[in-house]
């Protein structure tokens, strides 16, 4: 008898959780979906398609269960938070550099309830989800950047996108980099003054979306997008240029 691959089941928000129980259940899903590590992206995501658009590619990928990167990841997040409006969704992308190379990174940011927390998916179990607890964007932010450290990676650029629309059927684009910063250059008191700003006028929903302007131009396939282990297998090496 041929036996099926087991779908993991899309989670259900029930009135009796918690919205860090709701958090919690949404990544194991993904941790469920897995990594892929494969070098194949299975999922195209076009950063400037309108939300419905990868709201559908997000159906399918709770239809198909295949092994998911990082930015599928964000758009998988923001798909399963629709309909809570308490929770804010925003992108987050990460810049690094590493024996070289420049490498690329993205995880879904939450604001809930006053504090801060993020979703993901990264071959790094400390570069994808952190909790609800966090007290200010920047707190986030450099934990980001320490556990980078970890790896030897320094964080150069931090882009920050504006809150995702709860409406599933929006035909505005995901707006990715409102705030750009060279943290690399910055100390970091100032890059704590300008996360501070730009947070508190995400949550009075001043900003107005900059590819309102200026499209959001597709980057190219870049490198790898979290850090590897040292000592890459000649499989994993045959990977290198693939994104998180």
């Amino acid at each position: 008898l041929c036996v099926q691959p087991s779908v993991p089941p899309v989670p259900n928000y029930k009135l009796s959780m918690s919205i860090p129980e709701w958090l919690q259940a949404i990544q194991s899903y993904m941790k469920m979906l897995q990594y892929n590590h494969t070098g194949t992206q299975f999922f195209e995501i076009r950063k400037t398609r309108p939300l419905s658009g990868l709201m559908e590619t997000a159906r399918e990928m709770t239809r198909e269960s295949l092994p998911i990167k990082c930015l599928e990841a964000v758009i998988l997040g923001i798909y399963l938070t629709n309909g809570q409006p308490s929770v804010e969704r925003f992108p987050i992308s990460f810049k690094t550099h590493f024996s070289g190379n420049y490498f690329h990174h993205v995880v879904l940011g939450i604001y809930c309830n006053g504090r801060y927390g993020s979703l993901g998916m990264s071959r790094r179990s400390d570069l994808m989800d952190k909790p609800l607890t966090y007290r200010t964007l920047s707190d986030l932010i450099f934990e980001f950047e320490d556990s980078y450290k970890k790896y030897l990676h320094s964080v150069k650029k931090v882009k920050i996108g504006l809150y995702v629309p709860h409406e599933p059927h929006s035909f505005q684009p995901i707006e990715w980099k409102q705030l750009v910063l060279n943290v690399s250059k910055m100390m970091r008191t100032d890059v704590r003054k300008e996360l501070e700003k730009f947070a508190r006028d995400m949550r009075m929903k001043i900003l107005k979306p900059s590819s309102a302007h200026s499209p959001v131009k597709e980057r190219s396939r870049g490198k790898s997008l979290s850090p590897r282990r040292r000592q890459a297998s000649p499989q994993r090496r045959a990977c290198r240029r693939d994104k998180s």
